[in-house]
C-alpha cells in the first residue's frame, strides 16, 4: 500500500473455527469501519477508470486484507483496491473496502464495508457494515442471516413477498433511463435512492422490493449483499433470470435485478 500505514491499533483476530468464521468476518468490517471514520474524505484522487479513490478506501483495505490472509491462508483474495490474483481454485475472498467511495465524499453516510465468500460462483458467507450507522448485515447461509446495530444484540431478517405497493430503490449516483422505463413496466409507484450495498439489505431486511441495475458494477460492489439478500428468501439474477455468478473474466457484472421473496 503507498502512504501512511492505517492499520488500527488492535490485537490482530486468531483464526477461528470454521463455525464462527461469520463472526470473526463480521468484527473485521467492522474494525475497517472504524479506519473509515478516522479519515476526514479530503483528499480524493482518481484512478485508472476515473473512479474516485480516498485515504478512506486505501485505509480499510489495509485493515481487512492483511486479516483475511492470517483468516483464511490458503483462500484467494481479490480487493478493488488491488491488482487481482489468478484464480486457481473454486474459493476466493471478494472485497469492496468502501463500497459508496462518492457517498463518502459527499458525506451523506450511505457507503458500506463489503466482505464475501465466494465458493464454485455463488456467494456463500458474506458482511456488509455500514459505518456511519455502526448498522452491520451479515449471513452465512439460508435462513442465517442478520442485523445488528452498535452493541446490540443481532436480530433476524428476512425479505418479504412483494406487496400491491411495492418499494423500489435506485441508485443514489447513477441514475438512467433504462431503470425508468423498467421500474414503469413493473408499475412501481415509490421509488427511493440509496448508494451502495446498502440496497441489497434493505430488500433483504423487508423494507424494500426490488432493485433494478443497468448501470455498470464490479463483482466486489454485489458480492456481499447478494449474500445478505439470498441467505434472507430474496434473489439476484441477471435480467434474463439466470443466478448472477462470481469469477467471471475481469470481474465485471451484466445487467441485473434484485429481488424479495417470490
Amino acid at each position: 500500500m503507498r502512504g501512511t500505514d492505517f492499520r488500527l491499533n488492535v490485537p490482530p483476530i486468531r483464526p477461528p473455527a470454521p463455525t464462527t468464521l461469520i463472526l470473526a468476518i463480521r468484527d473485521l468490517a467492522i474494525r475497517a469501519g472504524a479506519a473509515i471514520l478516522a479519515v476526514a474524505p479530503t483528499t480524493v484522487r482518481r484512478k485508472a477508470d476515473q473512479s474516485p479513490l480516498t485515504l478512506a478506501d486505501e485505509a480499510s483495505d489495509a485493515v481487512i486484507v492483511p486479516a483475511l490472509a492470517g483468516l483464511t491462508p490458503d483462500i484467494p483474495i481479490v480487493s478493488e483496491e488491488r491488482t487481482p490474483p489468478v484464480l486457481s481454485g473454486p474459493r476466493f475472498w471478494l472485497v469492496d473496502p468502501l463500497d459508496g467511495t462518492k457517498e463518502f465524499i459527499a458525506g451523506n453516510g450511505e457507503y458500506t464495508v463489503n466482505i464475501a465468500l465466494i465458493e464454485h460462483g455463488a456467494p456463500t458467507l458474506g458482511v456488509v457494515h455500514v459505518p456511519s450507522l455502526g448498522q452491520t448485515y451479515y449471513a452465512a447461509g439460508p435462513g442465517q442471516v442478520f442485523r445488528v446495530t452498535g452493541d446490540g444484540a443481532p436480530v433476524a431478517i428476512a425479505a418479504r413477498q412483494r406487496p400491491i405497493q411495492a418499494i423500489a430503490l435506485a441508485s443514489r449516483s447513477h441514475g438512467d433511463p433504462a431503470t425508468a422505463a423498467f421500474l414503469a413496466r413493473e408499475g412501481i409507484s415509490e421509488i427511493r435512492r440509496a448508494g451502495s450495498a446498502l440496497k441489497f439489505c434493505l430488500i433483504a431486511a423487508g423494507e424494500a422490493d426490488l432493485y433494478p441495475r443497468f448501470t455498470p458494477t464490479m463483482e466486489w460492489d454485489t458480492a456481499a449483499g447478494h449474500a445478505v439478500l439470498a441467505a434472507a428468501g430474496g434473489s439476484l439474477s441477471t435480467v434474463d433470470g439466470r443466478p448472477l455468478t462470481y469469477g467471471k473474466p475481469g470481474f465485471r457484472n451484466p445487467d441485473f435485478i434484485a429481488r424479495g421473496r417470490p
